[in-house]
């Protein structure tokens, strides 16, 4: 466990702005040639990505929508990505060339079909598209769930921040979008374009998951982490269930999640590849971590963990969903912090926000949406 928090990049969630809207701020801005997709703005400042139906109908869809935000996403991370393995002696394309050779068996053909559709709608090999959705296995975010006690009305509060890359600007390619797959559950994935998997998620069940990226770069052979996820949204619909699939799947490198369902049930999970699954439970004690209130997971690394064990702490029993957000608050954040989502598992309502130009997620705008409020609309809107 004591490699566990101290190998964790954290990525916790921050505060900034609040902003309350409803889902009639979606302005639709295009149409998929197949009928599988529309893509929107929300209040002209959010991308917003909706896609349905079976996997080639959903690549197929996203590639056209989101057609030159995909070229422009692939040329920036595979050029960042070049730079950065060229630091350590190594050379990208044979690096991810062996990432994709040795996880591409465990992955379920229907991913591999929509990454393919998604490339060549977009105008990018298919080659391409495979290596912007693999790259996340190369480099190696904290997380927080309460519920009961802990809050205002004892309904589950889930902040997940992703601190990653935001200097690279992959910001500009930001992209809220709701999957809606064929016999698969329905799910929201704070996203980028061209990403076919997940970091940051919530599904219409009510199951909420995010993750944190630890060491074991190298340990390939199993699913990748971002499709991993996927998996967990589209297939479970608890924690329970989502444990269950996690611990009979062959997964890659060193892991770190946060679930909580709208049972109110919550966990952290260890996911060590080779290892049996770690599991922490609400408010159960770890010497490597402050202590942890009771209906309280969290993990999370160094002097931020300490901070917000303090936070939780001192806001016990009054958290809510904007509470949250200034718990997550700065220091608890880094400067590389790309996007923050705060999930409320039983409403289906989250908040999230995207870095700016210059400035981290957590001095951006939080935006208030509800998952099935935007399915909804996509059924209302996706013929006209």
């Amino acid at each position: 466990m004591r490699k566990i928090i101290l190998s964790i990049i954290s990525a916790l969630f921050v505060c900034s702005f609040l902003f309350a809207e409803k889902q009639e701020n979606l302005t639709v801005t295009g149409r998929a040639d197949n009928g599988h997709g529309i893509l929107c703005k929300y209040k002209n400042r959010k991308t917003v990505l909706f896609i349905e139906g079976s996997s080639e109908q959903m690549g197929q869809a996203h590639g056209q929508l989101l057609k030159s935000d995909i070229k422009s996403m692939e040329e920036t991370v595979l050029v960042v990505a070049a730079g950065y393995m060229l630091t350590k002696d190594d050379w990208f394309f044979t690096r991810i060339q062996e990432v994709i050779n040795r996880t591409t068996p465990f992955i379920p053909g229907r991913f591999l079909t929509e990454c393919d559709a998604m490339s060549k709608a977009a105008g990018i090999t298919a080659d391409s598209g495979r290596r912007l959705n693999y790259f996340p296995e190369m480099f190696h975010c904290s997380g927080v769930a309460v519920c009961k006690s802990a809050t205002t009305n004892g309904q589950v509060v889930h902040a997940r921040v992703l601190d990653y890359m935001k200097d690279v600007n992959l910001q500009n390619y930001a992209a809220l979008m709701v999957f809606m797959p064929e016999k698969y559950n329905n799910w929201v994935s704070v996203s980028y374009a061209g990403m076919l998997g997940t970091v940051t998620a919530m599904n219409e069940k009510g199951l909420a998951m995010g993750e944190m990226g630890g060491r074991g770069e190298g340990k390939w052979d199993g699913l990748p982490m971002s499709f991993m996820m996927r998996r967990v949204m589209e297939e479970c619909a608890t924690v329970e269930e989502a444990v269950a699939l996690m611990k009979k799947t062959p997964l890659t490198c060193d892991y770190y999640y946060i679930l909580s369902d709208k049972n109110k049930s919550m966990c952290g999970i260890a996911a060590i590849s080779g290892s049996p699954l770690e599991i922490l439970k609400p408010g159960e004690q770890n010497k490597l971590l402050p202590p942890v209130p009771e209906n309280c997971v969290y993990i999370s690394g160094d002097e931020r963990s300490k901070l917000l064990g303090k936070r939780l702490h001192d806001n016990f029993g009054k958290i809510d969903a904007e509470k949250m957000i200034e718990i997550i608050k700065c220091p608890v954040a880094m400067n590389s912090n790309l996007h923050n989502a705060v999930f409320l598992p039983e409403s289906l309502t989250f908040y999230f926000s995207d870095a700016g130009k210059k400035d981290p997620a957590c001095f951006m705008p939080y935006y208030k949406l509800n998952l099935k409020e935007l399915i909804e609309f996509y059924q209302e809107n996706k013929k006209q």
